[in-house]
């Protein structure tokens, strides 16, 4: 009878986390971070974009704000597609915990999330 009754309960706490998880993830629990690499690239400093997911569900189709974004670094565009005013993270993949980028410009561009879709499974 115990064991039913703590299988039970991890089945419902279960669904409670993936419920909370679903109903309060947003593309704002998406924490971005730029750091210089201490490497120069053509004469301009190198920097690191990592974000990170801090959603229990995963992440994709993310879209950061990079008005006026540079770089003299080549990025794969699998990583970074830069469409405007927009910047495509991963090629639209999930970021389930970490997804990081290099760029080199004079200084960092303003970067930070707009908009994702949310996954819970």
């Amino acid at each position: 009878m115990a064991d039913s009754t703590a299988k039970l309960l991890s089945i419902v706490f279960f669904l409670v986390l993936i419920s909370q998880g679903y109903g309060q993830c947003s593309f704002k629990d998406l924490s971005l971070l730029q750091t210089d690499t201490g490497n120069i690239v053509q004469g301009k400093p190198e920097w690191i974009v990592s974000i990170t997911n801090k959603c229990a569900c995963v992440q994709s189709n993310i879209k950061l704000y990079c008005r006026g974004f540079k770089t003299v670094e080549k990025i794969d565009p699998s990583l970074l597609q830069v469409l405007g005013d927009e910047c495509h993270i991963n090629n639209g993949n999930p970021i389930h915990d970490a997804f990081s980028f290099t760029y080199a410009w004079d200084r960092p561009t303003s970067l930070f999330p707009i908009s994702s879709q949310i996954s819970c499974i």
